[in-house]
């Protein structure tokens, strides 16, 4: 199996999670009118937050651990037991898997009540088995990235969304008409066959990879060949902080959940005005998540990448991959944030979610300091540092918790109190992970030079992309009005603020050979000073 390198890798992963991305906002706007508006858009997300939790707590530590380990024990030279550690792994993945599924079941009830959204109650239930499912084919994914492989969980995802976005808005147009309760439920089956289809092609490269050549390699010198029990105390030494630093975001988000409809009956707002205050926020969550899965797949690379230089005790190339990954989370996330903020009012528009559009206008900035947050933890992931970002996760939590505690409640903010909390729960870890970084590891991490150019450049896209929307929006309105009219200049005023973004920031030189070669060869062609072009 070809060892990929880690700008091929992340490369490869954004690609697959763009398709997975775009899938997801295909889906959204057909989902949220099959469901009936904002209300029945919130209670959906409910269920999906309580999934979401249930899913790192088990997904999220041992596959990370796989991953790590195999990475380390490949680079030595040592694969009996970077084969040992997925064989365990996937042992104790289908155990959790399955006691967790279980626990999903017997908490829906009163986890549901307690967020004040019964109604989605039966939709958890229906995502039960989607957990094991993924328990399986996270497994799979830990092993195939710990041996720098990122394509079988590339295709693996776009599968998954693919059967997730069909069968959900089917089943959720066949059973809305019986309730909301029925129509959730709907809405999530598409995500447990999808999981289910997933992990079967994961399993089905697996067996076929393990006769190709370059797979059961043999140790390399005198390495020492682990027994289970030192396998099994590694990846429990790594899942369990790694569980906690990742579950502790996820446990804030569920939170979030109690914590903002309670405060907004607080504040004199109905519970069912709560929800649907809820569902408007959910829209938002859906967008800024677009960036962050790009982010996501570099997060997936940067760890055995940087567990690698560790291992080999290299900091200057541990310096580099860091680097590396800080300058492409800014290249994804500053113009990111300024698009959906410039251009807030019309994608709402073209995904036809009504309203809302004005906590975007503001709250877009936020994508940026979780793009960043994400980046650091899978840093210092690598580098072995993982009970300090979660220490530095749990107080930004707090933070959040409380001021959206106080904010929340006073009728005149309430919705946009979430996004102040976010934004400062955000800012404080993402602070003080950077001092870690430069004071407590001494690493040369020099990210101002390309900030600069970044927002230069994203600030020349926003003013152009706003500018080409007003002008195309007038013209094209004495042909059509409406939908058309909207989605024709909402769709050029992206693609044209693009490659603006991208010729702006080769011009200024913020973008270099390195960069470029993660972009796709045929597309490279096109892109003037690349090194195609002065070949």
């Amino acid at each position: 199996m070809k060892e990929q390198s880690n700008s091929k890798g992340f490369a490869i992963l954004s690609t697959a999670m763009m398709i997975v991305k775009l899938l997801s906002l295909i889906y959204s706007p057909f989902i949220f009118r099959i469901l009936g508006g904002n209300r029945s858009f919130g209670i959906y997300n409910v269920t999906y937050m309580i999934y979401t939790f249930i899913y790192v707590i088990t997904n999220s530590g041992i596959p990370s651990a796989i991953s790590k380990l195999v990475s380390e024990f490949i680079v030595v030279g040592n694969y009996r037991s970077a084969t040992k550690i997925f064989k365990i792994s996937r042992l104790m993945l289908i155990i959790v898997g399955t006691i967790m599924a279980i626990v999903m079941f017997l908490v829906s009830a009163p986890i549901t009540r307690i967020m004040h959204s019964p109604e989605a109650r039966y939709s958890v239930i229906a995502l039960c088995p989607a957990i094991l499912f993924t328990s399986v084919g996270s497994t799979y994914r830990g092993y195939f990235q710990g041996r720098g492989n990122m394509k079988p969980t590339a295709i693996s995802q776009v599968l998954e969304q693919i059967f997730n976005t069909v069968f959900s808005l089917l089943f959720a147009a066949l059973l809305i008409g019986y309730g909301i309760e029925y129509g959730c439920v709907g809405a999530t089956i598409g995500t447990t066959l999808g999981a289910l289809v997933s992990s079967l092609f994961l399993i089905i490269t697996y067996e076929k990879s393990k006769n190709s050549e370059g797979f059961n390699l043999k140790n390399t010198g005198n390495r020492i060949i682990h027994t289970n029990k030192q396998i099994f105390k590694r990846i429990i030494k790594y899942s369990i902080p790694i569980t906690l630093c990742i579950g502790v975001p996820s446990l804030g988000s569920l939170i979030d959940i109690y914590n903002m409809i309670s405060r907004l009956m607080v504040g004199g707002i109905s519970e069912n005005y709560a929800q649907s205050l809820f569902g408007i926020y959910s829209k938002f969550n859906v967008l800024t998540a677009v960036p962050i899965t790009i982010i996501s797949a570099l997060a997936v690379t940067v760890l055995p990448a940087i567990s690698k230089a560790v291992t080999l005790n290299n900091k200057k190339l541990t310096e580099s991959k860091i680097n590396f990954a800080y300058k492409i989370s800014f290249i994804i996330s500053i113009p990111a944030a300024v698009g959906l903020s410039v251009l807030s009012k019309p994608i709402y528009a073209l995904l036809k979610y009504n309203d809302g559009y004005n906590i975007m206008l503001v709250g877009a900035g936020i994508v940026i300091f979780m793009a960043l947050f994400q980046i650091q933890i899978s840093i210092l992931q690598g580098m072995g540092k993982i009970y300090i970002v979660t220490l530095y996760s749990i107080l930004g939590i707090v933070i959040k918790y409380a001021i959206n505690y106080i904010l929340i409640a006073i009728p005149s903010i309430n919705i946009y109190g979430a996004i102040i909390g976010s934004l400062v729960g955000f800012l404080v870890p993402v602070i003080l992970n950077s001092i870690y970084i430069k004071v407590n590891l001494k690493l040369k991490i020099q990210p101002k030079a390309y900030i600069f150019k970044c927002i230069i450049s994203s600030i020349a896209m926003g003013l152009a992309g706003y500018v080409i929307y007003i002008v195309l929006n007038f013209a094209i309105g004495f042909v059509t009005k409406g939908y058309i009219n909207n989605a024709i200049s909402v769709i050029v005023a992206i693609v044209v603020s693009i490659i603006i973004y991208v010729y702006t920031m080769i011009l200024n030189k913020g973008i270099t050979d390195e960069e470029l070669n993660l972009v796709p060869h045929r597309i490279r062609r096109f892109i003037p000073f690349s090194n195609t072009q002065r070949a």
